[in-house]
């Protein structure tokens, strides 16, 4: 809204009015108010959530100091809902097809989220939302973002023409006021599968490339390939972060890593001297995406002020499976999904130590008679906390292998 309040004002000599229309100072203005959101109306939240005895429900797991968190608030995502709802729209442009996709995202997961604390909270069901009906969410998710990159014409990447001999296209350049040409390769902005690869020079990868043998389908056939990998990429992120949130402030601080470094990647693809230095990917309209990562970022740090050990609140569904969600469809938007193992390490590994462990416990159960375990309890910070390893400090290593994790992951722009 106030990018538009720009538009309606830029031709005044109001001092100060065009900074609006730049993403760096919009994008300052959205993580400011998120912080000072979360700040102002948490403690509000918690104290309203204790009022009505909105608390946490903790089983005995044999976890030290667990049980001193039965009653903690809950539903404490919302807080984080609001913070980065609200200053997306006051900051970003309202029409670019990436700011619709990512509160649509938010939205939608967040209410999934929502529902499955309400039934826990107020219905007294321990189990919350069947885990069919949470699936059935985040695919409906993956199969509305895939749609809307295959008919949206706004959803576009930069890239060299070619003629109809297939070679590229190129045109003569004036160079200098003397008169000086070079030769330079034509660009056209289409839709695309393409995405990233790390580590190789010629970094990217085309959907299309798996349905090759095809032919003539492969066109339309790359799209439903993409959508799987969509579907799946949202589904196995939403839940992993689910999972990971057990400890205090460790779901929080591990997304605001991975939020940050988005955030970076965003603004290098979206711009066009760092796209091109970079030899990266440009994809146009992106960056307005630094906006709404900014107001994630503030949300995420400033629900970090109450949700760190000893937590007052807890996030909940409604943030979790939202954070993770977002995460997701935001590598997806800037075609750097295939990072996610990377970049989402800390989210993956808890999500694989759950699987391990049922796996394994299942195969030993029918060939012995008798089910064993890897981890002496899963997720695998709970493996940890049954090693005797305060809760802090193992929150604390997860943030810093995380913060490792988001390094590399930067790299990968030069590393190749």
């Amino acid at each position: 809204m106030i990018y538009y309040l720009f538009e309606l004002l830029q031709d005044s000599d109001i001092p100060g009015i065009g900074m609006l229309q730049y993403i760096s100072f919009r994008s300052a203005g959205a993580i400011i108010l998120s912080l000072f959101i979360t700040m102002a109306f948490g403690k509000k939240l918690i104290r309203y959530l204790q009022k009505k005895q909105i608390g946490e429900e903790v089983r005995d797991l044999g976890l030290e100091g667990q049980l001193q968190k039965q009653g903690t608030p809950t539903m404490g995502g919302i807080i984080i809902l609001l913070s980065i709802i609200i200053p997306t729209l006051l900051f970003a442009k309202l029409h670019n097809i990436y700011i619709i996709m990512m509160l649509v995202t938010t939205t939608w997961l967040g209410i999934i989220g929502f529902i499955d604390d309400y039934i826990k909270v107020f219905l007294k069901n321990k189990k919350g939302l069947a885990g069919k009906f949470k699936i059935l969410g985040q695919v409906s998710l993956g199969i509305m973002v895939a749609a809307t990159f295959y008919f949206s014409d706004e959803i576009l990447v930069r890239e060299v023409a070619f003629d109809s001999q297939g070679d590229p296209k190129q045109e003569i350049v004036i160079t200098s006021e003397i008169g000086s040409q070079t030769l330079e390769y034509v660009t056209d902005d289409v839709q695309s599968t393409r995405t990233t690869i790390p580590f190789f020079k010629l970094n990217e990868f085309d959907y299309e490339w798996m349905v090759a043998f095809t032919g003539e389908k492969s066109e339309y056939l790359r799209w439903i390939v993409y959508a799987l990998v969509i579907i799946f990429i949202i589904t196995f992120v939403s839940n992993a972060t689910n999972l990971t949130d057990g400890l205090d402030g460790l779901a929080t601080g591990t997304s605001a890593i991975s939020g940050a470094t988005l955030g970076i990647l965003a603004y290098v693809s979206g711009n066009v001297i760092y796209s091109e230095y970079l030899n990266i990917m440009y994809l146009p309209n992106i960056g307005e995406l630094t906006i709404f990562i900014a107001a994630f970022i503030g949300a995420t740090v400033g629900f970090l002020w109450y949700n760190s050990y000893p937590a007052q609140v807890f996030m909940g569904d409604t943030g979790s499976l939202a954070l993770g969600g977002i995460l997701a469809v935001f590598s997806i938007i800037i075609r750097k999904e295939i990072l996610i193992p990377l970049l989402c390490g800390i989210f993956l590994i808890e999500n694989f130590s759950v699987i391990i462990q049922v796996v394994w416990f299942k195969y030993t159960r029918l060939r012995f008679g008798e089910g064993r375990r890897v981890f002496l309890m899963s997720p695998i910070h709970h493996h940890y906390q049954k090693k005797g390893i305060p809760e802090a400090k193992i929150v604390t290593r997860f943030w810093i292998v995380g913060i490792v994790l988001a390094v590399v992951t930067v790299l990968t722009l030069k590393v190749r």
